[in-house]
């Protein structure tokens, strides 16, 4: 690894934003920890392995003016942001489609679809205006940016968006020195997908359960992407469980 990096990762305060910041505190890097709880955060904190600080900063990517909040203190403190883990996200109801409220679409859309943006709108600034400049984004998509679990038309219409995203932003950020890119995640264990060895709905209506992978297997190619530079770009990266019904979903 060259010099430390400035990663904020969101939703760090469980799961697998806790194990990617883990996991960038351990190669070394300066780790800012963002979500919506703060005792959660502290966890992360307390639990971090250093020798890479770690940071709490309560945020909520929902809210524009929590997002510039944040990011105004990233610049403060460090006077730059290398890379962003847009990792913040639900799963939402799971409900066929008719009985979907209009405030859990739009809860799963605004947490998943729209706290990305908010971030990766901030920092593209900060990136362009930061000097060296440049930097890397790195969306969490999911298996479900490509095939839907059944009743979770919210969920799966949000990281799909986030695919259009993650290209989007790639495209864009080309001039700029900003690599942009998304991991599709298949049943990393964490609090998100606890039922899931237990039992999860198929489409042919059965429950079976479904093998998970560690967290941290994850974390570890989240960081070796963190440790590429910039002139190497990683646009999408699918990682799984081996015997997940993934490809043959449906």
């Amino acid at each position: 690894m060259g010099e430390p990096k400035v990663v904020l990762v969101t939703g760090a305060g469980s799961g697998l934003g806790r194990a990617v910041g883990f996991a960038a505190s351990a190669a070394g890097h300066r780790v800012v920890a963002a979500g919506r709880t703060a005792a959660r955060l502290a966890e992360t904190v307390s639990a971090a392995p250093g020798p890479g600080p770690v940071e709490a900063v309560v945020a909520d990517v929902t809210d524009a003016e929590s997002v510039r909040a944040l990011f105004e203190h990233i610049e403060r403190r460090w006077s730059r942001l290398d890379v962003l883990f847009n990792n913040a996200g639900v799963f939402g109801p799971v409900l066929p489609v008719e009985q979907v409220r209009d405030e859990q679409w739009r809860q799963v859309i605004d947490t998943n679809l729209t706290g990305s943006f908010l971030c990766a709108q901030a920092a593209f600034a900060l990136m362009r205006r930061q000097d060296p400049g440049g930097g890397r984004i790195i969306n969490n998509g999911s298996i479900s940016a490509h095939v839907p679990r059944p009743y979770a038309v919210a969920y799966t219409a949000s990281k799909h968006a986030v695919t259009g995203l993650t290209k989007a932003l790639a495209l864009e950020g080309r001039a700029h020195d900003i690599a942009v890119g998304q991991i599709d995640i298949g049943n990393a264990a964490t609090e998100l997908t606890a039922g899931i060895a237990a039992g999860a709905l198929q489409a042919d209506g059965s429950v079976r359960p479904e093998p998970t992978i560690d967290a941290a297997e994850v974390a570890r190619l989240i960081v070796q992407t963190i440790d590429l530079p910039l002139n190497t770009s990683v646009p999408f990266l699918t990682v799984m469980a081996t015997a997940m019904p993934y490809l043959g979903r449906g």
